[in-house]
């Protein structure tokens, strides 16, 4: 008798905790179970049908640029290196063996003059200093009063600017062999003028040409609610002509526990601001009646919110609250029976 007494009594605990926590359960979310109330959506608020143009971008990490340098002439005197090109002409050379043409300069520094005159080292010479070299040397082998022109016909040596770029995060890009410039917080002609100042050090006029290969930091995110089992978060890139309509139909469309009357857009607001601008949206109304009125153009840095159906949410919470609850129930149920059989074993075998 007094482990039913006890029984009961554990039982109606445990039923009022249940209550106690699943109201707490319900209560403590951001909102409730209502979405928040309107803060903007104006007239002037860009949608589907009164679309803006986006401003300058700004290049923030970890963009992508293609750089690509229209003219690279390295500022004088130049040294030749290794790979180089140099244009000789020389006068009066041997008969059938004339020098005039462009000599590639070999790994070790040198141009071959061809079978009879042999090489000339001409690595980290200058112009006129390799001139002057090829000059004495075939002083050896010409008569007197020949004459040597030497000239720069192709750099292959000399680090070259092309191709993509990643802004690191410490707001640079690397030049490879020319430095790192920083380019955050730039547009993309301002990066284009910082990018030839820098240049301007080591190259003469130097000119390139820029523009965004990958736009990896101007993102929104869409946030579905997964009926009181956490929130998904996708992050997708701003292309500058998506809608809410473009944006859902990313994540395959509204997840199965969505609520069509529950979705909203939130942009960011300045800290301190004590303001915040949310954009209720029709979601009926902009797939079953073609309206434009709430499906807005997404600007970097929104955030979609899908809120999931209240009841299944509620259904979800209690369902966590409660199992736990079924557990203690479970064990003391078979707690119970078990004395309740012990208890009728050893009866039955006393009496006989």
């Amino acid at each position: 008798m007094d482990g039913c007494r006890w029984f009961t009594q554990a039982a109606w605990t445990l039923w009022i905790m249940s209550v106690l926590c699943a109201g707490c359960q319900t209560t403590s979310s951001c909102h409730g179970c209502r979405p928040p109330a309107a803060s903007g959506g104006g007239p002037d608020t860009p949608r589907e049908l009164a679309k803006v143009s986006m401003p300058d971008y700004v290049v923030e990490p970890p963009d992508v640029l293609m750089i690509d340098a229209v003219r690279v002439v390295p500022l004088p005197p130049y040294h030749i290196e290794p790979l180089d090109a140099i244009a000789i002409v020389v006068t009066d050379a041997l008969p059938q063996q004339p020098i005039q043409g462009i000599y590639p300069v070999e790994p070790d520094g040198t141009v071959n003059l061809g079978f009879s005159y042999g090489s000339v080292r001409v690595a980290d010479l200058t112009v006129e200093e390799a001139r002057a070299a090829v000059e004495t040397y075939l002083k050896q082998i010409i008569k007197p009063n020949f004459q040597v022109n030497v000239s720069l016909a192709e750099i292959r040596g000399k680090q070259q600017i092309a191709g993509p770029h990643l802004v690191r995060p410490d707001g640079r890009v690397s030049l490879g062999t020319y430095g790192s410039v920083r380019v955050v917080g730039l547009t993309l002609e301002q990066a284009k003028a910082v990018i030839e100042q820098h240049l301007s050090g080591f190259l003469q006029k130097p000119e390139i040409s820029i523009d965004v290969f990958g736009y990896n930091s101007k993102v929104y995110y869409i946030i579905t609610d997964n009926a009181g089992y956490g929130e998904a978060v996708a992050r997708l890139p701003v292309t500058g002509n998506e809608t809410v309509l473009d944006a859902i139909s990313q994540i395959n469309g509204l997840p199965p526990a969505a609520s069509k009357k529950r979705i909203w857009v939130t942009r960011p607001a300045p800290a301190g601001a004590g303001c915040e601008t949310i954009l209720p949206v029709d979601w009926c109304a902009i797939t079953q009646r073609g309206q434009a009125e709430t499906n807005y153009q997404i600007l970097p840095g929104d955030r979609i919110y899908v809120q999931a159906q209240p009841v299944l949410t509620l259904d979800n919470t209690l369902a966590k609250v409660l199992a736990p609850i079924e557990r203690v129930f479970g064990v003391i149920l078979l707690g119970t029976s078990t004395v309740h059989s012990v208890n009728g074993q050893n009866g039955s075998g006393t009496g006989f």
